[in-house]
């Protein structure tokens, strides 16, 4: 079986660089751990709602534990948090992280936060007390230079996330495409460089011809998020499932309107989200009450209504036609991507 050799697969120890996103409600330790399972690289995340809950999280990772047949040590996984939790003044999302890191997870993705560089020393301040060796990787999310700078040179990070304008989920409102964002950390940062980290490209990526084409711009890997969203180990809901099955190409769409209509504000200024279009958002962007459109959304939702259905999605809605393990989901990406790495490759021809 082919292996795809990058910066990050070297890292993690993976035969494909191939990484699922850390995404609230969908990314639970079953998700996670198949990715890993398949020779990829996953990630769980604490659902927002219950972003105290202690217990709910710990569940994923005993979860996780018996997928991977590792009743005790060190996960092949990785946690993800949001570093404006992290900083509310209760902090008891704190704890949250310290049990990922008492897991031994591989890697911890940081993304939306002012303070992110007091996460990443209480990180390395745990790896350091408790000896683990190799230390935890951290992953840091960027949207644009002057972030990925902060990360690269001041934090010293092992992976840099470069989330453009089309990932699903939450984002900068101000992203610029990924196929641009990646070209221009690449160019301050080139991998030649000693130092620099690997960069990831996220941002509607769902087949193994886009995983191709970002390791051909020298990306060390990709973050899928939507495809993922469709596997069967998903904490996605039935119905949402069946909203992303069934979207059209440019059907998620991006609104601060989401996160109103769901109870899940407070995000960082210029932080908005992309999820599936609905009749509701567009009422409250034309003026609608929002409160009247928030009991008519859960009244809906109540009975089953697809229109009522919130399922945060990227721009890769529309190529996505079945459920699937995650194991295939990691392999069918994979055999693609090489396949077209392959055919690009006899593109070249030397001069005689």
């Amino acid at each position: 079986m082919s292996t795809i050799q990058t910066a990050v697969t070297r890292l993690l120890g993976t035969r494909t660089p191939i990484v699922l996103a850390p995404m609230a409600g969908a990314s639970g330790g079953a998700l996670a751990s198949q990715v890993s399972l398949a020779g990829g690289f996953g990630f769980l995340a604490p659902a927002f709602l219950v972003y105290n809950g202690l217990e709910n999280f710990r569940k994923e990772f005993d979860v996780a534990r018996v997928a991977l047949n590792r009743p005790s040590g060190p996960l092949p996984i990785g946690a993800g948090f949001l570093g404006w939790k992290l900083d509310e003044s209760h902090n008891e999302h704190a704890a949250l992280l310290d049990l990922a890191l008492e897991n031994g997870v591989q890697a911890v993705w940081l993304s939306f936060g002012d303070d992110l560089g007091r996460w990443i020393d209480r990180v390395r301040a745990h790896d350091r007390t408790s000896g683990k060796t190799p230390p935890t990787r951290i992953f840091v999310q960027v949207n644009a230079l002057d972030e990925a700078l902060r990360a690269a040179q001041t934090w010293k990070v092992d992976v840099l996330v470069a989330q453009g304008i089309e990932s699903g989920g939450h984002g900068s409102a101000s992203a610029p495409p990924v196929l641009n964002l990646v070209p221009q950390l690449l160019g301050a940062l080139p991998p030649s460089t000693p130092g620099n980290p690997p960069i990831l490209a996220a941002g509607g990526l769902s087949s193994g011809a886009h995983l191709a084409a970002f390791l051909a711009l020298g990306a060390a890997g990709a973050v899928v998020g939507t495809r993922f969203l469709v596997a069967a180990e998903s904490l996605y809901s039935d119905a949402q499932k069946r909203a992303v099955l069934a979207a059209r190409p440019g059907a998620a769409v991006r609104s601060y309107v989401f996160d109103e209509l769901r109870g899940t504000t407070g995000w960082p200024a210029g932080v908005d989200g992309r999820a599936l279009a609905m009749p509701a958002v567009a009422t409250v962007e034309a003026g609608g009450d929002l409160a009247q459109v928030k009991a008519e959304v859960a009244a809906g939702a109540a009975r089953g209504d697809p229109g009522s259905v919130l399922a945060w999605a990227g721009t890769g809605v529309g190529q996505l036609d079945r459920l699937q393990p995650a194991k295939d989901i990691v392999q069918e990406l994979h055999d693609s991507a090489v396949a077209h790495l392959r055919e690009s490759v006899a593109l070249i021809a030397d001069d005689a």
